[in-house]
């Protein structure tokens, strides 16, 4: 799996591509959340379009970025999952617990309605 990491106007935009299987880039993911909390950015852009396979390790990944960021009062919002993940997620019923967008702009409008 490959993962990009900017931050852009106090956002956190986290991109995946491949498989989320929870391998060493899963650690990676979460230092880079870490590090993005630490710094005072508490919103994240996770665009996940490139995604075509997730499992249980990936979706605690997911669930862990969650946590993190609403720990500290922030927010985030996946992007675009791909009719697999978006499966996964209704089935496992987190559809109801991550915030969603199709594109990084409707993301990030609502991001900055955010407190």
């Amino acid at each position: 799996m490959k993962f990009g990491v900017k931050i852009s106007e106090n956002i956190l935009h986290l991109s995946m591509e491949g498989d989320l299987i929870g391998e060493d880039n899963g650690l990676d993911i979460i230092k880079a959340v870490n590090d993005s909390i630490d710094s005072g950015v508490l919103k994240a852009v996770v665009d996940i379009s490139g995604l075509r396979y997730i499992n249980s390790s990936g979706i605690g990944v997911l669930i862990t970025i969650l946590t993190k960021f609403r720990n500290k009062g922030g927010e985030i919002f996946l992007i675009e999952p791909s009719e697999n993940v978006k499966k996964l997620l209704i089935i496992t019923k987190l559809n109801a617990i991550f915030n969603m967008a199709p594109n990084s702009e409707e993301a990030i409008l609502a991001l900055n309605k955010v407190d």
